[in-house]
């Protein structure tokens, strides 16, 4: 039977792996985390705040599973912090009795006053490069150590349609977003031999608290006027891409990065 034939017929292509997805408290990491669940996965839920809502998130999805064990449990870490994502794993691993399978690196800020680089603040510029490329090379490379002891896996890393779209005020953000796409095109052909693969989902607009943060009512609507089908993304267009290659049947695809955003740029 060919790849995806078996995948058609195989409603939890996840079930068991264990799937740690970073920023998952909220927004897309979220939506992404209760996609993994559905398509079978144990799911880690990473938060670095809110364990409020870190904890309605894992209860939302251990609620579908009555009388199981836990599909989902929740871990606080800090991801710019080597000492706190390798806890993070660890944590991953003790939960579930299991290896790592899959790494869905969602977690990400941005400057809500989108100042023009000349007047971005070096505490801004260095706070955005912490979570957004020093935390995704951290994540990446903990779990390219840790699949290999596995046998393989996947390293999802999110990254940002406005790489490709440079929009004044998101230099800085733009910028520690293209840092991690060269990362990961690289560690691709680097993992060559390991059944890892690794690739970038890039996603355009999508309509969270982190996009209309410092956003205008009019902005808002500029940038859904820029966009074909008219309207800001949801979290949900996004979750099944990133389910996709999660799974066994993405295997070919390798060292990408996949603009998801409805023509957006």
């Amino acid at each position: 039977m060919s790849t995806s034939a078996a995948a058609a017929t195989n409603p939890l292509p996840l079930k068991d792996r264990v799937a740690i997805v970073t920023g998952s408290s909220r927004g897309i990491g979220k939506v992404i985390a209760t996609h993994l669940a559905e398509l079978g996965a144990k799911v880690v839920i990473n938060y670095s705040s809110s364990s409020e809502q870190a904890d309605q998130v894992a209860t939302q999805i251990n609620s579908r599973y009555p009388g199981e064990s836990p599909r989902a449990v929740t871990v606080k870490a800090d991801v710019s912090n080597p000492a706190q994502v390798k806890f993070l794993f660890d944590s991953a691993e003790q939960a579930f009795g299991s290896t790592i399978h899959v790494l869905v690196n969602s977690a990400g800020v941005l400057d809500p006053k989108y100042p023009k680089l000349a007047d971005t603040s070096l505490e801004d510029f260095d706070r955005i490069f912490s979570i957004n490329t020093r935390g995704a090379f951290l994540c990446a490379k903990e779990a390219a150590n840790r699949l290999k002891r596995g046998g393989g896996g996947r390293i999802i890393v999110l990254s940002s349609s406005m790489v490709a779209a440079l929009r004044p005020g998101f230099g800085a953000y733009a910028a520690s977003k293209a840092a991690i796409e060269a990362m990961i095109k690289i560690m691709a052909k680097e993992l060559k031999g390991t059944g890892i693969t690794a690739n970038c989902v890039a996603p355009g607009p999508i309509a969270t608290e982190m996009f209309f943060a410092g956003k205008s009512k009019e902005m808002v609507q500029k940038v859904i006027d820029e966009c074909p089908h008219n309207r800001l993304g949801e979290s949900e267009d996004v979750a099944p891409v990133v389910g996709f290659l999660a799974t066994d049947a993405s295997e070919w695809v390798n060292g990408q990065i996949i603009r998801v955003n409805g023509g957006y740029v």
